[in-house]
């Protein structure tokens, strides 16, 4: 049998971290590790030495002036997928910045194919070096060939900025190629796009 994903969340409400954390248990595919209800430096600290595989943060947590800096902050302590308890006082700005979101009106199945979404986009299968490009690796190279910036990619295929990042970091690995123009050139090469659609 599989191992269960590791979880970590960081709430201020005893409830929805109850709520959560039972849900999750349930679901037989995850195991809550650990609940903050801060983002001190103890809980930097405890993140860091557990390493979940993913973190639930209600961007509430962190003052306004923080709230588009959460995602950056965490990547700073972990290399967890980050998602957002989407919440009345949380904007589309911010969950954009995330890796995914999940909300309190979410069901159980809601919530466990949302995470596991999340998982699957941040850490495809493992290939080796060489390996074939996904249809979304493909996707992404099209819109870097054209020129398109990671932001303007995650608006267009509405991902976050991380997953955008996570793409091109496994393109690189797998084409071997770390510039834009020879990314360019392996895209025309293999038909991903015509040369009309990059001049």
């Amino acid at each position: 049998m599989e191992s269960r994903k590791t979880v970590s969340l960081i709430v201020p409400s005893d409830i929805v971290a109850r709520g959560l954390g039972s849900i999750l248990e349930e679901s037989g595919e995850f195991s809550v590790e650990e609940v903050f209800h801060d983002f001190s430096k103890a809980a930097e600290s405890r993140l860091r030495g557990i390493d979940p595989d993913v973190v639930i943060i209600d961007p509430v947590i962190l003052d306004f002036k923080s709230r588009k800096e959460g995602r950056n902050m965490l990547s700073d302590v972990c290399d967890s997928i980050v998602i957002a308890l989407d919440g009345p006082a949380v904007t589309e700005d911010v969950l954009k910045l995330y890796d995914g979101s999940v909300s309190l009106y979410d069901r159980q199945d809601e919530l466990v194919r949302k995470l596991r979404n999340a998982l699957e986009t941040r850490q495809p299968d493992a290939v080796s070096d060489g390996g074939e490009l996904s249809a979304r690796e493909k996707e992404i190279l099209v819109c870097v060939a054209k020129g398109m910036l990671n932001k303007e990619i995650a608006d267009k295929l509405n991902l976050s900025i991380y997953t955008v990042i996570t793409h091109r970091k496994n393109i690189t690995r797998k084409t071997g190629i770390k510039t834009v123009a020879g990314l360019t050139v392996y895209a025309l090469l293999n038909n991903l796009i015509d040369l009309a659609s990059v001049q």
